[in-house]
């Protein structure tokens, strides 16, 4: 028996999001356009395929799109998240009610190509480092609402999560160091207050402010905006004793030499606030 290295996404989540997404895009009257040109009675086939390379993530909200507009949809899931995609490569295909079909096609390919492009943009960067030991992991700078799906498409594309919301783990960042008076007293407090299963990460922008975080023993160091050289320097400063990770304006033409600098982490919040959608398109198939 095999173990999916994917989480699973909740159906719960899944369809309530689907839910408030086709209510916006039907408004007071549903689709107005369907009922207008197309027979109630009318049947058609349509296929959902890649129009670039890509990795596939979001596959269960297109379901539930479809699902939820017609359950006499029926879907034929040809690709799977997590899976490479090559222009033209088939995703599904749905056959049904043509009406309900069309309605159903903009959410569904919504969720796809967002998910699809985080997903694509996560494998880039991770591709990149392959031949580290470091891995790409998101932030918080996620679209409201969609951080649970955002970032399980950046694990469809080979990265793993940082935190998902403030109450997951302590971050200590600059302006808390600033309020609590150092870093000494901020990770002081923090590990007084922290459970035995919360860990703890303190964010540091100079090497001075490092051996300062490193006395304290935090389980983790994000080592802010610093370049290779400096990165470099921090790692064999750290020798070992907390989780390193690199942050702030990771690019693809930056992330290797990141990398290669030795440390753990590397967050990127670009993977899921700017990576661009993957093209995904439905066609009606004729004949």
């Amino acid at each position: 028996m095999s173990v999916s290295s994917l989480p699973e996404l909740s159906l719960i989540m899944v369809d309530d999001a689907v839910k408030a997404a086709l209510l916006e895009d039907f408004g007071r009257a549903g689709d107005i356009t369907s009922q207008a040109t197309i027979p109630a009675e009318a049947m058609a086939t349509g296929v959902i395929a890649a129009r670039k390379d890509g990795v596939l993530a979001g596959i269960d909200l297109a379901l539930s799109a479809f699902r939820q507009v017609d359950p006499n949809l029926n879907v034929t899931v040809l690709a799977q998240d997590g899976d490479k995609l090559a222009p033209g490569t088939i995703i599904a295909r749905i056959h049904g009610p043509a009406r309900a079909l069309l309605t159903a096609e903009r959410v569904a390919l919504n969720f796809l190509s967002h998910l699809s492009g985080i997903a694509t943009a996560t494998n880039a960067f991770q591709r990149k480092i392959s031949h580290t030991n470091a891995t790409i992991v998101c932030t918080r700078k996620t679209t409201p609402g969609l951080r649970s799906f955002e970032k399980y498409a950046v694990r469809c594309g080979g990265g793993m999560n940082h935190r998902f919301g403030l109450d997951d783990a302590i971050l200590i960042k600059d302006n808390h160091i600033a309020v609590a008076g150092g870093v000494i007293p901020a990770i002081e407090s923090a590990r007084a207050f922290a459970g035995h299963l919360v860990r703890i990460e303190v964010e540091v922008d100079t090497l001075d402010q490092l051996k300062e975080a490193l006395t304290a023993k935090p389980d983790v160091v994000m080592l802010d905006n610093m370049g290779p050289d400096l990165l470099k320097q921090a790692v064999g400063i750290n020798n070992g004793q907390a989780v390193l990770e690199a942050s702030g304006t990771v690019t693809l033409s930056t992330v290797q030499e990141i990398a290669e600098a030795g440390v753990d982490i590397i967050s990127s919040g670009w993977i899921t606030h700017s990576a661009p959608i993957l093209d995904l398109g439905l066609d009606i198939e004729i004949g």
